[in-house]
């Protein structure tokens, strides 16, 4: 999947501002951002639903949306909560889409519904009514939908929106086996801690923009380590580490003494430490997770909606 240039405006709001999207075939994608960062609209139009204002866009590697027709029945995708019939059970609900599709082979219908049913864990809520579902439980038949027919993209937004630990532990499994089966996964979140789990690539969105992307080891490694000694001399920890160029601070008299790292090693702090006669009972070196790596960039927690 790749995009050039996406944008997409709703009047003077600009959503998505020229947006360049890297997906590699077989990634797990981690769309990353805020309610309201771009990243459901961005969505919205790879899959045809709205149309961009600029730019270009190919999945599974077909000019769009030229290649639609072709390239849509390889696509399964669940946006922004999946709406059913509230009075017919769920494998019902699934039988009525499954008919719609053209691609679909009736002779396979019954046993790839109970297939979808039974990888999302809805076997036994499956003679319900829609309406008596959970939110969790109508988020699971959105992703069963999605898994009716073999999928070489999947494109899923908020996909554990309403789970339980639980349920969320079993999304992510669902994901892993789903990329190992072939498919590529683009999966839009704000929970950046559960993407940062699954994930092999991420992208970070804020205010309609992408402010970086390439592989989770390649994205995080941008991120400025952290470095806290543990020590009861804690003045002069503090001064060692300021003549190393550390803007190094105590976090009380009883520290401990924290800086960021930058480009230096380590090790170079702890013999420096140890040469100015400080005592250390304990050296960590921390490496922001992605939440802390989007703050830096952003200045912004995920709790901001735009």
């Amino acid at each position: 999947m790749r995009t050039v240039g996406l944008t997409r405006s709703f009047g003077e709001q600009i959503a998505v501002n020229g947006v360049d999207l890297a997906v590699p075939r077989g990634a797990i994608y981690g769309f990353l951002g805020p309610n309201g960062s771009g990243k459901t609209t961005t969505i919205r139009v790879l899959l045809g639903l709205i149309a961009a204002d600029a730019g270009s866009f190919e999945l599974l590697g077909q000019p769009m949306p030229r290649a639609s027709a072709r390239v849509l029945p390889r696509v399964g995708a669940l946006i922004e909560g999946p709406a059913f019939h509230p009075y017919i059970t769920g494998r019902d609900n699934l039988r009525r889409l499954d008919a719609s599709d053209a691609t679909a082979n009736p002779a396979t219908s019954a046993q790839r519904i109970t297939e979808a049913l039974a990888r999302v864990g809805l076997t036994a809520a499956a003679g319900k009514k829609y309406r008596n579902y959970s939110l969790g439980m109508k988020q699971r038949l959105g992703l069963a939908a999605a898994l009716l027919q073999p999928r070489d993209l999947l494109i899923l937004d908020e996909p554990t929106n309403g789970l339980d630990p639980q349920g969320t532990r079993e999304v992510r499994k669902l994901i892993r086996d789903l990329a190992a089966d072939g498919a590529t996964v683009l999966v839009s979140s704000h929970l950046l801690s559960e993407i940062e789990q699954v994930a092999t690539h991420v992208g970070m969105m804020s205010g309609g923009k992408l402010l970086r992307q390439g592989t989770l080891h390649d994205v995080l490694a941008d991120g400025v380590p952290t470095i806290r000694i543990d020590t009861p001399d804690v003045e002069a920890a503090t001064l060692a580490m300021r003549r190393l160029g550390l803007d190094a601070s105590a976090g009380g008299p009883d520290g401990p003494v924290v800086a960021r790292l930058g480009s230096l090693a380590a090790e170079d702090v702890a013999a420096a430490l140890v040469q100015a006669g400080v005592r250390l009972r304990g050296l960590n070196v921390e490496r922001p997770d992605l939440e802390d790596l989007f703050v830096s960039i952003t200045g912004e927690g995920f709790d901001v909606l735009r």
